[in-house]
């Protein structure tokens, strides 16, 4: 037993690592592990919030900023190239297109918006914008224009209206840039001029004709807006990393709890073995009460009422003599093989077997009460030498000359039923007179023969045959016992189907075997019967 699976369980979780410890707590409690998630659950929008607020401060003090260049570089150039020039001429301003070349000249609108266009574009990388026309004044040099813009004057000339706008969203994984392009529409201010400007591209300029387009392109750097998210990265990795350590912590469970089940399951195993050895050496009421919890293994007895049955082998002591070791030890256990497979069929507690004796009761552990119990052990001894006289013909055919034969007796009364023995060693058995009256009945009956107690006789006497025997004194017993001996116990038709006819009594014992006899040994048996006869009717004369 010192190498048994027993020994090789580590279910305490003292014997594991911190992490599996920390695994057998969160299953110990699930309601705090439960907690724990949905704090991290209600961690998360607190997270995002936080960062969209950073994310927010952030696009506001860089639009701040861009607006503050923006203003700051406006006023610059309307300082030096507008208000700087009018003073310098007096306070006399002339617009016009080429403004530096004309005393006291300003930009008009289209200069002023491609040179703040250049002033814009100079300070910030993130905010660009263009003034531009696909018809510029013949002095200026040609604008290029790129794809989108093209695409776009050909929609806002196609829509006609002032509040129209083209955007186009585009960039890469570090960025995002987004244009948007306006109408440049005319007055008739600007179409008077335009019409009667000599350096005009055209002279049939209307109100209302889109004369070019705005063009705004903001870049947003996306790698620059990704700190942004400092709590949330925060988060994510705090949960990455609680979430790796749990998977982690669930997979040395698992592996644990694998290996525990493989020592489990061959634990399970040794112990259905051991069981199944167990089961050959207890009843099976017993067994069943014992695995079941019904019954404790504790010195303890109870006094019931209960019908108990015991047989014996006629001459064993002589059998044992005429037959080897080898072929009796093999005849005794076919016996009781046979004799206890009955008994389990029948529900009897098998108590004991004494040397080739069978002690045997009903009403405990179970009971179908004392008339019920009494009917159906009568029946399981009728069984029983009904089996016994089959078994005798298959072992006359093996070579044995006097086959076994059984003399039961069954009474009914109360007994102390229950564990008897020490707190180290304890039987399942019954004590009492009535359990010695069972064998002083079996041992007053003829063999294959069944006696009752009139107890038990008087609860089965409507089901069951029985002739009363002369009143005995028992030894042991206060009592006058008035034995009934059952009766038509095998069947004549059937023993009539076998041509074997058995008859034994104490001084009386015949066994003619009729299958296959030669016509010379029936002669013989008839004259031997005849002679039998004869003598049987002379002695009845004389007496």
């Amino acid at each position: 037993m010192a190498n048994s699976p027993v020994q090789h369980q580590h279910a305490n979780p003292s014997a594991f690592s911190g992490l599996d410890r920390l695994g057998f707590w969160m299953m110990r409690r699930p309601a705090a592990f439960l907690i724990l998630v949905l704090v991290s659950v209600l961690l998360l929008p607190v997270a995002v919030w936080l960062d969209l607020k950073n994310l927010s401060n952030a696009s506001l003090r860089r639009q701040a900023t861009d607006l503050n260049y923006l203003i700051s570089d406006i006023r610059s150039y309307y300082s030096s190239n507008v208000v700087g020039r009018i003073l310098g001429n007096h306070g006399n301003a002339t617009p016009s297109h080429n403004y530096e070349d004309v005393a006291g000249g300003i930009p008009i609108p289209a200069t002023l918006s491609i040179e703040l266009g250049n002033v814009i574009g100079s300070r910030s990388e993130d905010i660009s914008y263009r003034f531009i026309s696909d018809e510029p004044f013949k002095v200026r040099a040609s604008h290029n224009l790129d794809t989108f813009e093209i695409n776009a004057l050909k929609e806002l000339r196609a829509s006609g209206k002032t509040d129209a706008s083209v955007q186009e969203v585009d960039g890469s994984i570090f960025d995002r840039r987004i244009r948007m392009a306006v109408p440049v529409i005319l007055g008739a201010a600007c179409v008077a001029c335009h019409n009667s400007h000599p350096e005009s591209p055209r002279n049939d300029w209307k109100v209302g004709d889109v004369r070019g387009m705005q063009s705004i392109t903001i870049r947003q750097p996306i790698a620059a807006n990704i700190l942004s998210f400092q709590y949330l990265l925060g988060y994510l990795v705090v949960a990455v990393f609680f979430g790796l350590a749990f998977a982690y912590i669930q997979w040395r469970q698992a592996r644990s709890f694998s290996h525990l089940n493989m020592e489990l399951e061959e634990t399970n195993s040794f112990l259905a073995a051991i069981s199944m050895k167990i089961s050959k050496y207890l009843s099976p009421q017993i067994y069943k009460s014992i695995f079941s919890g019904e019954k404790d293994a504790v010195i303890a007895t109870e006094r019931k009422k209960l019908t108990i049955f015991f047989s014996d082998i006629k001459d064993f002591t002589t059998t044992t003599e005429r037959l080897q070791p080898e072929e009796l030890t093999m005849l005794l256990n076919e016996y009781f093989t046979e004799m206890s497979k009955i008994a389990h069929e029948h529900g009897a507690t098998v108590d004991k077997f004494i040397g080739d004796a069978i002690l045997a009761f009903f009403g405990d552990p179970e009971t179908r009460g004392a008339k019920e119990d009494a009917l159906i052990c009568v029946q399981m001894a009728i069984a029983m030498q009904k089996r016994l006289h089959e078994l005798g013909k298959q072992w006359r055919r093996r070579g044995i000359e006097k086959p076994l034969m059984a003399r039961m007796g069954i009474n009914t009364g109360y007994c102390n039923v229950g564990n008897f023995g020490s707190a180290d060693r304890m039987d399942y058995t019954i004590i009492g007179a009535e359990a010695n009256l069972a064998a002083r009945l079996e041992s007053i009956a003829e063999p294959g023969g069944i006696v009752l107690s009139y107890e038990t006789y008087a609860l089965v006497e409507d089901k069951i045959e029985g002739t009363p025997l002369k009143p005995i004194k028992l030894k042991g017993i206060s009592r006058q016992v008035i034995p009934y001996k059952v009766t038509n116990i095998l069947d004549p038709n059937a023993v009539a189907a076998d041509q074997i006819v058995e008859l034994n009594a104490e001084q009386f014992r015949l066994h003619l075997n009729l299958d296959g006899m030669k016509k010379r040994d029936r002669e013989k048996a008839k004259n031997a019967l005849s002679s039998a006869l004869q003598a049987l009717d002379n002695l009845d004369q004389v007496s």
